[in-house]
């Protein structure tokens, strides 16, 4: 795969660490835990986002775009990024954020990724939930265009083949790291959720004949559909890159067991994983995407899903940034 042929900014703080969880590995008593850093990634905070703008900003600016539209749920990292990179290059930035969780906190619906959002000068709307939010970006998209303006949609999360380059490429900076320093990884495990990050990653796995299993603990839809979603992005990614059939169906895998009551409702095991990482490794994780992820990676470590001896490598997606949004829930934990 030669990510050269496609048009790229060169932004991101790469490559981002690898990083050995002794002390959770310990505490844990189960395999040896590794930790990729994609919360490292800078602009504005970073996150997994980052990989995939840039490639998605490249090809804004190659049609010539003048602003930008994008959307994600209140606490979006993915706005954040996006409003950070738009911000960066003197682009406007217009995101939809949809109410999914229905709260009426004021931290979460004002503070947190939302007070970021403003600080770098995105024009942010809310919308209710079920919102036709493709539908709704078009409509705002029309209304620059009947100004004048050129405007770039770039779907939630990213997550289209232009931005899951993003995370194609990033499984070929896990392998050389990894190969560099003589680590043998058995499993690598991620928070999964519209798709882009999974999708791109399995299809540079596969790709390089790496042989490493991939795991993505679901945050939003239920297994069967989640699969689906990575699977057909996976198909459309493997062609842009130009390795059609590279993936297939079976090796995309995602449990989604620790969604809980949804998309960005707390649970137990979410602040059990948020507060263990923060007081054993200093590492903040955020409670949609990282902090669900960690739970689900750490029940399957304690039912003894993984051999005592194996490597695993977590993918730190990003997202502390949302941490101060649910200032209650932690401050009642």
């Amino acid at each position: 795969m030669h990510f050269a042929r496609f048009p790229r900014l060169n932004f991101a703080h790469l490559p981002t660490p690898l990083e050995p969880m002794p002390t959770l590995s310990k505490v844990l008593g189960g395999p040896n835990l590794w930790i990729k850093r994609d919360d490292c990634t800078g602009l504005a905070g970073g996150g997994n986002k980052t990989r995939k703008l840039e490639f998605l900003l490249a090809d804004a600016l190659n049609q010539g775009a003048d602003c930008i539209i994008t959307q994600g749920a209140t606490q979006s990292n993915h706005v954040r990024q996006t409003a950070a990179i738009a911000t960066k290059l003197s682009l406007r930035c217009y995101a939809l954020l949809e109410d999914r969780t229905g709260s009426k906190e004021q931290d979460y619906n004002s503070n947190g990724n939302v007070l970021l959002d403003r600080i770098l000068g995105c024009s942010v709307s809310k919308v209710p939930a079920d919102t036709d939010m493709n539908a709704a970006m078009e409509e705002i998209a029309q209304q620059l265009r009947d100004d004048g303006k050129k405007p770039y949609i770039i779907p939630g999360g990213g997550s289209n083949p232009i931005g899951a380059l993003g995370y194609a490429n990033a499984a070929l900076e896990l392998l050389t790291q990894a190969n560099n320093m003589g680590l043998k990884i058995d499993h690598l495990v991620h928070a999964t959720g519209s798709a882009g990050t999974q999708a791109g990653l399995i299809t540079g796995l596969r790709a390089t004949n790496s042989h490493i299993p991939l795991l993505g603990i679901g945050v939003r839809a239920p297994k069967d559909l989640q699969e689906a979603n990575v699977f057909k992005l996976a198909e459309r990614t493997a062609d842009l890159l130009s390795v059609p059939g590279v993936v297939r169906r079976e090796d995309v895998v995602a449990n989604c067991e620790y969604v809980g009551g949804g998309y960005g409702v707390p649970t137990d095991s979410m602040l059990e994983a948020v507060n263990l990482l923060a007081q054993t490794e200093a590492i903040l994780l955020d409670p949609v995407y990282s902090g669900k992820g960690m739970a689900g990676f750490i029940d399957l470590i304690r039912q003894g899903h993984f051999s005592g001896q194996e490597n695993l490598v977590f993918l730190h997606t990003g997202g502390a940034q949302a941490l101060s949004g649910y200032r209650a829930i932690f401050e009642a934990d």
